[in-house]
């Protein structure tokens, strides 16, 4: 009885090496393909080595940013005004014809239909100003925010060359970053550094 007892408990044994060694051997096989199915690039290695900006700081304190954003607001100014003048003129004018009306000084169904056809050549025409004024504001303002974004672009390119960071993210794209990380102070005063404001 001791011999069989012994026997089992031998077996127990060996079978549980066997389902240990098998399990440890599907796990490296696991990992090895895992380890294998990610094709790091030639010369790689891991690192931590990532920095961020906050691009609403480089936003508020970038001489450039500021310019642009003073260009922004400058070009609604006139875009608001262009359109408030015209609305003015058009305005004086359909007072005009009304009061004509109301006291009876058109002298022929002709002269009235003259002043609705001004009317609405009036309308037409501030209509068509404005649209092609804010297609040139567009333009321009698109023109001022590549202009921006290229000269950030650049100069993180440049900045790089002397720090060799794998990575320079965005701020505002992530959930949660170290502020040891944050590069966005010495950013701004590079690129301040080398702006030169264009009259």
């Amino acid at each position: 009885m001791k011999k069989t007892a012994i026997a089992a408990f031998t077996i127990a044994l060996l079978t549980a090496t066997a389902c240990s060694n098998k399990q440890a051997e599907q796990t490296e096989s696991v990992s090895e393909t895992q380890v294998s199915a990610v094709d790091p690039g030639e010369g790689f290695q891991a690192t931590t080595n990532i920095r961020y900006v906050d691009l609403d700081s480089i936003g508020e304190h970038y001489y450039l940013a500021k310019d642009v954003q003073e260009f922004t607001l400058k070009t609604y100014a006139e875009l608001d005004q262009a359109q408030r003048t015209r609305a003015a003129e058009i305005q004086r004018f359909a007072v005009q014809v009304d009061d004509k009306v109301k006291s009876n000084g058109y002298l022929s169904e002709a002269s009235y239909n003259a002043d609705m056809q001004k009317l609405q050549k009036m309308q037409t025409d501030a209509q068509n100003a404005l649209q092609a004024l804010q297609n040139k504001a567009e333009r321009e303002l698109a023109m001022q925010n590549q202009q921006l974004n290229d000269s950030i672009q650049s100069y993180l390119v440049e900045f790089n060359k002397t720090r060799h960071y794998d990575a320079i993210l965005i701020k505002a794209t992530g959930l949660y970053f170290n502020p040891a990380l944050d590069i966005t102070k010495e950013v701004i005063e590079g690129l301040n550094a080398r702006y030169n404001k264009v009259k």
